[in-house]
């Protein structure tokens, strides 16, 4: 099932996306919240009617970092034993459509297309065999970056959770297990150009490390985020360019970078 989260006449809510074809999509409204018990209403709206929203509001963000070969080989970086945590604040999360705003302190702000892990229950020490318990769904993400912030400051709170630094969606898709989830093909386009394109196979440490890894040091949350690194490719955006994640299986984020006001 792919669950979005949308606005129509000021209400939001949650809803199943229903249909194959892009411009006959439509939302069946969700009685409830989708992370626990819920019914769908029967109620329906076109897709085309709404307004998407970042499919979940986490309470945090957990990204990972040089997690494809290619990519730490790209920007001359080692690749590290064990999974290499950092966070990206509820703030600078993004829906489909929504538009990222270029940083007033940065000067060479890149893309990272990466899948996304959307957490279902509260957690804590999960094992690895009760990792895929815990997973709600995937959705597409793009991990922007101030690059030379990123390389001249010691931490990377500025360079990776500034305002608009996390788009998510356009939905979350239910339906793939963890077995399908690690050999998707995800890529990324800038104004119809493909910059990256790799599989989720290619990651060093799998979906089941990740969660183990940050579950030992806190709670994760319903909504919570696990993104899980990005394939190699990545590179710089400017003002006016369009930025669409797509992966298989789930479908396509789309958003364009304009100038921070």
């Amino acid at each position: 099932m792919r669950i979005a989260r949308f606005s129509i006449d000021g209400n939001v809510a949650f809803g199943a996306v229903e249909g194959d074809k892009p411009d006959e999509l439509v939302l069946d409204i969700i009685k409830g919240i989708p992370f626990a018990d819920f019914q769908l209403s029967g109620t329906k709206v076109p897709l085309s009617k709404v307004r998407l929203l970042p499919p979940v509001l986490p309470n945090k963000v957990v990204a990972y970092g040089r997690n494809y070969a290619d990519h730490a080989k790209e920007l001359g970086n080692e690749v590290p034993d064990v999974p290499f945590a950092f966070f990206k604040p509820s703030t600078s999360v993004i829906g489909p459509g929504d538009e990222i705003q270029y940083p007033s302190f940065s000067a060479d702000v890149h893309h990272e297309a990466e899948l996304a892990v959307v957490i279902g229950r509260m957690c804590r020490e999960v094992p690895r065999e009760r990792v895929k318990d815990v997973i709600f769904g995937y959705t597409c993400a793009n991990d922007i970056t101030a690059r030379d912030v990123q390389k001249r400051e010691k931490q990377w709170a500025r360079a990776k959770g500034f305002d608009t630094s996390c788009p998510l969606g356009p939905w979350v898709e239910t339906d793939l297990d963890l077995g399908r989830a690690a050999d998707l093909t995800i890529q990324l386009t800038v104004n119809g150009e493909q910059r990256q394109l790799g599989r989720t196979s290619e990651m060093i440490h799998p979906i089941e490390d990740l969660i183990v890894n940050i579950s030992e040091a806190m709670t994760l949350l319903p909504g919570d985020v696990i993104l899980t690194g990005t394939p190699a490719g990545v590179g710089p955006l400017t003002v006016g360019d369009e930025v669409a994640v797509t992966i298989e299986g789930i479908g396509t984020l789309t958003n364009k970078v304009v100038k921070r006001g």
